[in-house]
């Protein structure tokens, strides 16, 4: 007696999915079930922050004019940033290079190639002196100018962004005397010695004024330089 042949599998059934989860394919990864994949969690919106290295800057800054280059150290410029102190020296991997980078980034030296934006008015020197107060070439915040004085002694880069604005400033003010007094051209140490002092009491004033709060009235310097000329 024969055993009954089984029912032919009808030809439209669709394979059984592989459940097995120790299966696997021939190379040997698992076979795991589409159906039973995890599904990601939605991704969760950043707050905006500024980045890490703006907030190491930030707070080298801060830190730089309230206690100095040399009284800051890494780890401190790293938790008042709150990044890991490694984040730091992966943007900066020296500390005097987080000074450099204020120094570049964050204090600019605008230079006047117009002479007629001097403002300068003839007959009136000292007039004229005073109004290059107002456009102190110094572009940078008061903590800036506070590290840019404080640093200038011990380092060469600082001094010598000082020495650019010194420049600049004794520039200004020798074109601004020349078209103030035009007679007085020909007289040209005259006048370089009058544009030195006048920058150097502008910037005597900026360190002074980040120091004490003092300000020096620079229209009365001005006078005085005017009339040392003879005008």
């Amino acid at each position: 007696m024969h055993a009954p042949t089984p029912p032919p599998r009808p030809a439209s059934a669709p394979d059984a999915p592989v459940t097995d989860a120790g299966a696997h394919d021939s190379a040997g990864t698992p076979n795991v079930p589409v159906a039973n994949a995890p599904v990601p969690d939605a991704p969760i919106p950043d707050i905006p922050v500024p980045d890490a290295r703006t907030r190491i800057l930030d707070a080298a800054e801060k830190l730089f004019a309230e206690g100095g280059y040399e009284g800051t150290s890494t780890a401190r410029i790293a938790r008042c940033a709150q990044v890991p102190k490694g984040l730091v020296f992966h943007y900066f991997p020296q500390k005097i290079d987080v000074l450099l980078t204020l120094v570049a980034e964050r204090t600019r030296i605008e230079q006047a190639a117009d002479p007629a934006a001097l403002e300068a008015v003839p007959g009136d020197p000292a007039g004229t002196l005073a109004r290059l107060v107002d456009g102190f070439p110094l572009h940078a915040s008061p903590a800036m100018r506070r590290i840019l004085f404080r640093e200038a002694d011990t380092h060469t880069t600082v001094r010598e962004r000082l020495r650019l604005l010194n420049g600049e400033v004794v520039r200004r003010a020798r074109l601004a005397l020349e078209m103030a007094l035009p007679g007085a051209r020909g007289d040209q140490a005259r006048l370089e010695v009058a544009a030195a002092t006048f920058a150097a009491v502008l910037l005597y004033q900026e360190h002074l004024a980040q120091l004490s709060g003092h300000h020096v009235d620079p229209d009365a310097v001005a006078e005085l330089i005017t009339r040392a000329l003879g005008s």
